[in-house]
């Protein structure tokens, strides 16, 4: 499939991809191995580009493959990803109910040669020594594999969540050769939870939440630079920063038609806007099908950088649409209403089914918080904390929805 028989660009053909969907560029009978050639013709080596992952002397794509999805289901987007160097694997014991992490076993099964190069993430709910022994020997029998190579502590949002017992338990699964890497994932407090694990030394890696909307900020900023002097690894989620381009607002239409004027698409150019910062080591990004793995691959394998016209545009638009996005600081919101829910959390269920179109995880998010807890948050006054938000967010207003929505 050259580009004569095409009679596609190679820019042409990342823009229809990224827009319309590969059905609108190959026929039902062209396979993964058609896509391959095209990307080689077009990429050179058609691999992902990597980058230091802090300390650790591994170098990781700056792509990364997020786990919340059916992977059982996917097993060719999965082989095909490798094909394409995005070898960093994200997953968690509770992703998919355990399925995720199980289909990444069925696909060890089926290639066990290629482990080797996988670089494997997976996370744990418990905090315990003890849980997280049994959630970290659980994880390796699911996944079929002695060893994972970073192992987080799951969605924390204080330092103080980990201590003195965290780091001797991570201490003693190294030696056991159970992990190779140990960190953490937060969506909370993430620039608290980053400054703090860059004072405690032991830390190797953090996955955290950071985009277009967070990373100009003078905190996220020092908190980066702080991490990447400590030598800790950084993972960047949520990067899209609430979804993409509703087409609601003149400068939401100026970004869209810029982008797709350069050859890319909004949500390429969010991911761009990320690898902007050499620190951040990778991107780990939700891609449960071709379409999605071949748009946002386009955009790691492509070298066109962004404008200071669209970092203006991106930093505009975070302006304008504050009000529609949680930061995450939940220290502010939750400490003003004396911890009495868990506001955050609210937060990210909404983000889920409204941004990201993942209302059943949602929904089993949402379900984890005690019902009892649900009614009496549907009286809790709110003003204080939405008078303290940054982002001026209507929080009472967002949380009866949430409740309503998804219960």
């Amino acid at each position: 499939m050259s580009k004569e028989k095409t009679g596609l660009s190679r820019r042409d053909f990342l823009k229809t991809a990224g827009v319309a969907g590969i059905g609108t560029v190959l026929s039902p009978v062209d396979s993964f191995a058609t896509i391959s050639e095209q990307f080689a013709q077009d990429k050179g080596d058609g691999l992902v580009p990597k980058r230091p992952f802090g300390k650790t002397g591994e170098n990781v794509p700056i792509l990364g493959l997020g786990g919340m999805f059916d992977i059982p289901s996917n097993q060719l987007l999965m082989k095909q990803a490798v094909k394409w160097g995005v070898s960093y694997w994200d997953t968690a014991d509770c992703y998919e109910g355990g399925n995720s992490e199980k289909g990444i076993g069925m696909y060890f099964e089926k290639y066990p040669e290629e482990r080797k190069r996988i670089f494997l993430v997976t996370k744990s709910d418990a905090r315990d020594p003890d849980g997280m022994t049994n959630l970290l020997y659980r994880s390796l029998e699911r996944m079929k594999t002695s060893y994972v190579d970073l192992y987080f502590v799951h969605g924390i949002s204080s330092i103080d969540e980990l201590d003195n017992k965290t780091k001797t338990w991570a201490e003693k699964a190294k030696a056991a050769k159970k992990i190779r890497f140990f960190g953490f994932s937060t969506h909370s407090n993430m620039e608290e939870c980053m400054t703090g694990a860059a004072r405690l030394g032991w830390i190797d890696g953090i996955m955290m939440t950071y985009n277009f909307r967070l990373m100009h900020s003078d905190k996220m900023k020092r908190a980066v630079e702080a991490c990447e002097k400590a030598g800790i690894g950084l993972t960047a989620m949520k990067t899209q920063g609430g979804g993409q381009v509703k087409t609601s607002s003149e400068t939401e239409l100026q970004m869209a038609g810029r982008f797709i004027k350069n050859g890319y698409t909004d949500k390429q150019a969010r991911l761009k806007a990320v690898w902007e910062n050499p620190y951040i080591a990778s991107v780990c990004s939700q891609m449960p099908s071709i379409n999605i793995l071949m748009s946002n691959t386009s955009a790691a394998m492509d070298k066109t950088r962004l404008s200071s016209v669209d970092i203006d545009l991106f930093n505009r638009y975070a302006g304008e649409t504050a009000g529609a996005y949680c930061m995450g600081c939940t220290r502010i919101c939750e400490s003003a209403i004396a911890g009495a829910a868990p506001v955050g959390n609210f937060m990210r269920c909404l983000m889920y089914s409204r941004n990201y179109n993942e209302p059943g995880w949602a929904r089993e998010l949402f379900n984890k918080i005690p019902v009892k807890e649900r009614e009496s948050i549907l009286n809790l006054d709110f003003s204080i904390a939405e008078q303290k938000c940054p982002q001026k967010i209507k929080i009472g207003k967002l949380i009866k929805e949430a409740c309503y929505e998804l219960s």
